[in-house]
């Protein structure tokens, strides 16, 4: 798809064909630098993306609620290429139990050189969190 003022699209699949469409939309016209974004998401004094911000409200399915360990796993693949992970739970009600323990304490203690930070989080959410570290404090003590 080209936007020059007047669409100008060229799909070559039908609108009914399996799979997923992806679109993307740039602004040519950003005032943001490329300075500004490396200063945002890289390690200081490197190039190389080392943070990221994960949206977890995408992990839940319609009408879902992240309850399950499996849920937990899917969320974190790949968080260990980053030496931060901003967690925002923006848009998370509630989260279960095993969910909570499966990211902040057995993904943590697996990958001790990835720094978890969780925010917006509900007073549910808090909840959970705060247990699931209160956990892995405990491991670490005995």
């Amino acid at each position: 798809m080209h936007d020059d003022g007047l669409d100008d699209i060229l799909i070559e699949r039908p609108k009914n064909a399996p799979g997923t469409l992806v679109l993307m939309r740039l602004d040519n016209q950003s005032l943001r630098t490329t300075k500004e974004i490396f200063d945002k998401f890289a390690a200081p004094d490197e190039y190389t993306f080392a943070k990221t911000i994960v949206p977890v409200r995408l992990a839940q399915h319609e009408g879902e609620k992240l309850v399950s360990r499996s849920q937990a796993k899917r969320l974190t693949m790949r968080f260990e290429r980053f030496k931060s992970v901003i967690l925002d739970f923006s848009g998370v009600e509630e989260i279960g139990q095993a969910f909570a323990d499966e990211v902040f304490r057995v993904f943590q203690k697996a990958h001790p050189d990835t720094r978890l930070v969780p925010v917006s989080m509900t007073a549910l959410v808090k909840q959970m969190v705060s247990r699931a570290k209160a956990l892995s404090a405990q491991d670490k003590n005995h």
